[in-house]
C-alpha cells in the first residue's frame, strides 16, 4: 500500500484500530465521491471490508448509522445474505464488515429473482420487530404521489440552473420532459383518485414497509457457489413498498428481461398481499417514479457532482458524459411516454 496517501494511511490506522490488530495490507476498491470509498482490509488470512462515509456536511443523510443499523437488525434476526457489521468508528465515519468474495451480476436469471423476492420477504416481515419503530425513514421517502411530484420538481429547479448554458438540455426538458410530467400529473390524480387513494396525504403507518432503497442486482455479488449477496444499506428505513418496486423495475444499473420483471412484479403483489391498495398505488405512481428516474440520469449536467466524481477519479470528458446520460434519459422518456397510455387515457375517457 502507498503510505503517502493520507486516505489510506487513515484506512489502516482505522481498520487496525477495530481489528485490534496490525493489517497486512488495505486496497482500496471504490473511490467514492458522493458515494461511499470501500476498502479491502487483509489481517493474516481474513479479508473485511472497511467503508468509509461522505461527511455529514457533504450528505446529511447519516448513511453510516442507517447500514449498521439495518445490518445489525438483519443479523439478529438470521438474515444471512448480506455482510455483518464487525465495528464501527464515527467519529471518522467508518464502518468494518466482513469481506464477500464475488462478481457483479451481469446476467440475471430466473433463480435470482426468486432470491431478491425471499430476502426482500424477510426484510419486510422485520416491520414488525420494536427495534424496527425506531429506525427512521428511507432515504428520498415517497409516501404520498404529492411527495415524487415534490421530488420531480426539485431536481427540475436544479437542472433549469443550467439552462444558459446547456441549450440540449433545456430543449429536451422544455420540449419532451415538462410537457409529458404535465399530462401525467393530472392523470395520475384522477387514476388514484378513482382508486380511493389519497394524492396528497402520507401513506398510515402501517401500509409502509421496511425497504433497502437502491436495492436491485446493481448492488449485488454472485459468490462463487452461484448464490446471491446483497450490498449497500445507506438509504435503508421506511418508505411505501411501491416506491421499491417501482425502482427495482426501473433502475438504469439492471438489464431486466420483460419476463423478470413480471416475475419480481406478481412476486411483489404477494409479499405486500396485506396491504390492499398496493397494487391500485403502484399502477398509478409507476410512471411518475419512471419520470423521477429520467432527472436522475441528468445529474452529470450539475457541475457540483461532476466535480465530484472527477476528484474521485471517476470523471474524463464532461462533454462526453452530459450527451451520453441525456441520450440515457431520452430513452428512459420514451419507455415513460409509452407506459403513460393507460395513465393518460384512463383520465381522458
Amino acid at each position: 500500500m502507498n503510505r503517502a496517501d493520507p486516505i489510506l494511511e487513515r484506512a489502516v490506522m482505522v481498520a487496525s484500530a477495530l481489528l485490534g490488530v496490525e493489517v497486512e495490507s488495505v486496497e482500496r476498491i471504490r473511490h467514492g465521491g458522493r458515494n461511499s470509498r470501500i476498502f479491502r482490509v487483509r489481517a493474516g488470512s481474513e479479508s473485511f471490508a472497511l467503508k468509509q462515509y461522505p461527511t455529514r456536511q457533504d450528505d446529511p443523510q447519516d448513511r453510516l448509522k442507517a447500514e449498521a443499523d439495518a445490518l445489525r437488525l438483519m443479523e439478529r434476526h438470521h438474515i444471512h445474505a448480506v455482510p455483518r457489521a464487525i465495528g464501527i468508528d464515527r467519529e471518522r465515519g467508518f464502518l468494518l464488515l466482513t469481506w464477500i468474495d464475488g462478481s457483479p451480476v451481469d446476467v440475471v436469471n430466473e433463480e435470482d429473482v426468486e432470491v431478491a423476492d425471499r430476502f426482500l420477504t424477510a426484510v419486510h416481515a422485520l416491520r414488525y420487530e420494536r427495534e424496527a419503530e425506531r429506525l427512521p425513514l428511507a432515504a428520498e421517502a415517497c409516501l404520498s404521489g404529492a411527495e415524487i411530484e415534490r421530488q420531480i420538481r426539485a431536481r427540475l429547479l436544479r437542472l433549469d440552473e443550467r439552462r444558459r448554458s446547456e441549450a440540449e438540455l433545456v430543449a429536451f426538458l422544455d420540449g419532451s420532459f415538462v410537457p409529458l410530467l404535465d399530462r401525467v400529473l393530472v392523470g395520475v390524480q384522477s387514476r388514484m383518485s378513482a382508486a380511493g387513494l389519497a394524492y396528497d396525504a402520507p401513506l398510515p403507518h402501517n401500509r409502509r414497509s421496511l425497504i433497502p432503497a437502491d436495492f436491485g442486482f446493481h448492488n449485488s455479488l454472485r459468490r462463487p457457489d452461484g448464490g446471491l449477496a446483497f450490498l449497500d444499506f445507506e438509504y435503508f428505513g421506511w418508505d411505501d413498498p411501491v416506491k421499491l418496486t417501482a425502482d427495482f423495475l426501473l433502475h438504469p444499473g439492471m438489464t431486466l428481461t420483460p419476463a423478470a420483471r413480471g416475475r419480481f412484479r406478481l412476486a411483489a403483489e404477494r409479499r405486500y398481499a396485506d396491504d390492499a391498495g398496493f397494487g391500485a398505488r403502484l399502477d398509478a405512481l409507476y410512471v411518475l417514479f419512471g419520470l423521477r428516474w429520467v432527472l436522475v440520469l441528468l445529474n452529470e449536467f450539475l457541475p457540483e457532482r461532476w466535480e465530484e466524481r472527477v476528484k474521485a477519479g471517476l470523471g474524463a470528458d464532461w462533454s462526453e458524459a452530459k450527451r451520453r446520460q441525456l441520450a440515457r434519459a431520452a430513452e428512459l422518456l420514451d419507455r415513460m411516454s409509452n407506459e403513460a397510455e393507460g395513465v393518460v387515457h384512463s383520465n381522458e375517457r
